[in-house]
C-alpha cells in the first residue's frame, strides 16, 4: 500500500520504519524545512522502550540519552527541599529505561528508516478527498498525488484531523497549563547529572546540564487560551510576562532567552476523540491523543500506537477497515486511562495556590523515601498492553 504519513516525528517515523518492514511504501510528508531540533528531556520506558528494542534502537539511545544522578527540588535560595534518586524511581524497570532528549529520540528513530522511503520536507497537506480505491492528496506547494492511507502523526495541531475529522476545538481539552522548552550554551551555574526543579505558585521549573556545555530549561506554567506557536518575539513576552514575578534563578533564565538556540511553548493540553479513524485516514500519536506531557510517556506511547497500527495492517493488508478497528480497540481503553491520570497532575507542574505548593512539596519529600517511589511509581512502570506479534517481512 502506499501510505502517506503526516508528520515526521516520533510518531510518524516510527510507523513508517514499520510500514516499510512489512512491504508497504511510506511517504513521510513534514512541514519543517528537516527533522526538529530542540525540546525538552524525557523519561523514556515501558511498552514504547519494547518497540524501541525491536527497532534495534536502544543500543544508540543509551548513548545519546542522559544518565541522572539526582533529582533536586530547591526553593528560592537554592537549599535542597527534597533530593530523588531517578535510578530508584525506575529500579522497577529493570534498566529499561532512558533519559533522552526528545529531538534526539526522534533524530535515531528517523535514521532507521531506508533510503527507500520518500520524505518531503517543507510542505503538508491542504484538502483530502477519500474515494472507494485510493484518497485524493493535494498540498500547500506540491503537485497533488494518490494514496491508499493517509496517516495523521502531526501532533497536537494536526492539519490532518482538522480536514478529515473537525476543527481542533472539538477535541482539544483544556488542562490550563502551558510548556516551553529551550536551551543555551554557557550558561552558569551548572550541575553536572542533576535536574534542578523549582516551583513556585502557577509555575514549575526545571534546569539539566547537557552535553557541549548546553543547559535545557523546561517551564511549566498557569495558562489558559491561545498561544503564540509561530512567533518567537510573542513567545518570550508571554514568557517574561508570565513570569514576571517569579524568583529562583528565573529572570536571569529569561534574560538567556535571546541566545536561545531553539524555543518551543505550547498549551500542556490533551486531545479526546471518539474515534482515531475515519475511511482511509487514521490519526497516531500526539493527533489522536495526546495525553499531555503531564502524562510523562507521550512520546512511548507514540511508538506503541505507529507499532499496534502497523501490525495491524500487516495483519489484514487487504483491509484497512478491519486493522483501524483492531488498532483502536487494542489502544482506546489505555490512552484514556493515561489522559485520565495526567488530568490530576497539574497541581505539581504549575501549584495553583499555596496550599498546592506546599502539597507537591511535601509529595516532592516523600518521592525521596524508596518504599513510598517504588509504590507510586510501580503501576505506571508497566503499561496495561501486550504488544500484537509483528507478521510482517
Amino acid at each position: 500500500m502506499r501510505v502517506l504519513i503526516v508528520g515526521a516525528g516520533i510518531a510518524g517515523s516510527t510507523l513508517a520504519h514499520w510500514l516499510q518492514r512489512a512491504g508497504h511504501e511510506p511517504t513521510l510528508l513534514e512541514r519543517s524545512h528537516g527533522l526538529r531540533r530542540g525540546g525538552y528531556l524525557i523519561d523514556f520506558w515501558g511498552t514504547g522502550f519494547d518497540v524501541a528494542e525491536r527497532m534495534g534502537l536502544v543500543p544508540r539511545l543509551r548513548r545519546d540519552g542522559y544518565e541522572l544522578i539526582e533529582a533536586r527540588d530547591v526553593a528560592g535560595d537554592g537549599h535542597r527541599i527534597a533530593s530523588l534518586d531517578p535510578q530508584s524511581l525506575v529500579a522497577g524497570a529493570g534498566g529499561r529505561y532512558v533519559s533522552i532528549l526528545r529531538a534526539d529520540l526522534a533524530a535515531a528513530i528517523y535514521d532507521s528508516l531506508d533510503d527507500g522511503v520518500e520524505t518531503i520536507f517543507g510542505d503538508t497537506v491542504a484538502r483530502l478527498t477519500d474515494g472507494e480505491q485510493s484518497i485524493g492528496v493535494e498540498f500547500d506547494h506540491g503537485a497533488p498525488r494518490e494514496f491508499d492511507l493517509v496517516v495523521g502523526a502531526d501532533g497536537l495541531h494536526s492539519r490532518v484531523r482538522e480536514l478529515a475529522f473537525g476543527h481542533e476545538s472539538l477535541f482539544e481539552r483544556d488542562l490550563g497549563i502551558a510548556v516551553a522548552a529551550f536551551d543555551v550554551v554557557g550558561y552558569r551555574p551548572r550541575d553536572e547529572h542533576v535536574a534542578l526543579m523549582h516551583a513556585e505558585v502557577g509555575f514549575q521549573a526545571i534546569r539539566v546540564a547537557l552535553r557541549e556545555d548546553l543547559t535545557m530549561f523546561m517551564l511549566t506554567f498557569g495558562h489558559h487560551g491561545p498561544v503564540p506557536t509561530d512567533d518567537v518575539g510573542a513567545q518570550q513576552e508571554l514568557l517574561r510576562t508570565s513570569l514576571a514575578d517569579a524568583g529562583w534563578e528565573i529572570p536571569t533564565i529569561l534574560d538567556e532567552l535571546p541566545r536561545a538556540r531553539t524555543l518551543y511553548l505550547d498549551r500542556a493540553n490533551q486531545i479526546r476523540m471518539p474515534s482515531w479513524t475515519s475511511g482511509r485516514v487514521a490519526l497516531i500519536g500526539d493527533a489522536a491523543a495526546s495525553p499531555s506531557l503531564l502524562a510523562g510517556q507521550g512520546s512511548a506511547l507514540a511508538m506503541v500506537e505507529a507499532y499496534v497500527l502497523a501490525a495491524e495492517l500487516a495483519a489484514t493488508p487487504e483491509d484497512h477497515r478491519r486493522a483501524f478497528a483492531a488498532y483502536e480497540r487494542r489502544l482506546m481503553p489505555m490512552l484514556r486511562s493515561k489522559q485520565d491520570a495526567a488530568k490530576g497532575l497539574g497541581t505539581a507542574f504549575a501549584p495553583p495556590n499555596r496550599l498546592r505548593l506546599m502539597l507537591r512539596n511535601t509529595l516532592m519529600r516523600l518521592m525521596g523515601l524508596p518504599p513510598v517511589a517504588n509504590l507510586a511509581m510501580g503501576r505506571s512502570l508497566r503499561d496495561p498492553i501486550e504488544l500484537p506479534a509483528w507478521s510482517g517481512t
